[in-house]
């Protein structure tokens, strides 16, 4: 009875108060689960309408090219090529052309996977666009802040949601589009008597083309901070219409300088405002866009295919990493982060 009676009496271990590290995981899952159709479903689903596409428009191809050479023999190279004899046609290139026909395929699957990343841009944009003002519009602002979740948690959750849970999603359904784009053409390779494994998978750098896929994701997370930043700081800011205010402040600005001159007190041309400024605020979650910013000294001497696949190469994309611009817009890029955190401590509409 007296053990019983202590036991009843001792005093509860205080509870644990979750770590913080648990508490901003937790928010990345809210993100995902409340955006899963954007960050998830979209890129897949524009993946496979690539490949639904490739599909249709090689039958027509094919169709179209069967009966070209019905009705009288293709021709290719000096050999009589009845049927589209795949095998055929590829024993005679020599290794110049095999080269050619080997950058043309990765040129291929580089633009058939590319459709995840289109979606991915406007996935991202938008959703910094309403990321903060869509919890001040439904008032759900009110039941966040209720919590024990600091504004830096739950703003740097939602730029980590954008700079780096989206583009992961996105390569991994590029990557699988790829993929899947060399399964169909192995089949119509098979179909007329080529071997996929020497015609296709041999000369084709599907593991390369991954491997810059992935080492493109920590340039985009850099590269995207200003645009991610910016868009941030319209949705905690704006009253109404942050798109708005998102667009025609930097094209009013653009407008602004170049109707008055002002770069010109700084011996720079005007272009310079509109895209080291108003290209950086608009346009960063656009993947590949800091291929047109990057100094291409080292490649003079290439031309054509041969400079596009250096600058799309895992070292490529790395090399993105030693722009002063990158890492100026990082900078500008936190500190509209931190502008964001600021406004939202009080910004509620209430």
């Amino acid at each position: 009875m007296n053990a019983v009676v202590e036991n009843a009496t001792a005093p509860r271990a205080p509870a644990t108060a979750p770590h913080a590290t648990h508490k901003f995981k937790l928010l990345l899952k809210r993100e995902f689960w409340e955006h899963k159709g954007g960050f998830l479903w979209a890129p897949l689903i524009a993946g496979g309408i690539s490949l639904l596409l490739s599909a249709m428009a090689i039958v027509v191809g094919l169709v179209a090219a069967h009966r070209s050479g019905v009705a009288d023999e293709l021709e290719v190279d000096g050999v009589n090529i009845n049927g589209l004899d795949l095998g055929s046609l590829t024993s005679k290139m020599d290794a110049t052309e095999m080269a050619q026909f080997a950058q043309g395929i990765d040129l291929t699957l580089i633009l058939s996977s590319s459709w995840p990343f289109i979606v991915m841009s406007f996935v991202v944009f938008f959703y910094c666009l309403g990321a903060l003002y869509d919890d001040r519009k439904d008032r759900s602002v009110l039941f966040w802040k209720s919590l024990p979740l600091s504004d830096s948690q739950t703003v740097l959750s939602k730029v980590v949601s954008a700079v780096v849970v989206a583009p992961v999603i996105a390569v991994a359904a590029t990557v699988a589009t790829m993929f899947g784009f060399l399964l169909i053409i192995s089949v119509v390779v098979l179909a007329y008597g080529g071997n996929p494994l020497t015609l296709l998978w041999g000369p084709a750098s599907p593991l390369a083309v991954a491997a810059s896929h992935l080492a493109w994701i920590p340039v985009y997370a850099l590269w995207a901070l200003p645009t991610v930043g910016w868009l941030l700081l319209c949705s905690a800011w704006a009253r109404s219409k942050p798109f708005l205010w998102a667009i025609m402040v930097p094209l009013f600005a653009g407008i602004f300088v170049a109707w008055f001159d002002l770069m010109q007190l700084f011996d720079l041309a005007t272009s310079w405002f509109w895209i080291h400024v108003v290209a950086r605020m608009l346009l960063g979650t656009v993947p590949g866009s800091d291929l047109l910013y990057r100094d291409n000294a080292g490649l003079e001497s290439a031309e054509g295919l041969d400079a596009l696949f250096a600058n799309m190469s895992p070292a490529g994309q790395l090399s993105s990493l030693a722009m002063p611009e990158l890492w100026v817009g990082a900078v500008a890029g936190a500190l509209m982060i931190f502008a964001a955190i600021r406004l939202r401590r009080w910004r509620d509409d209430g």
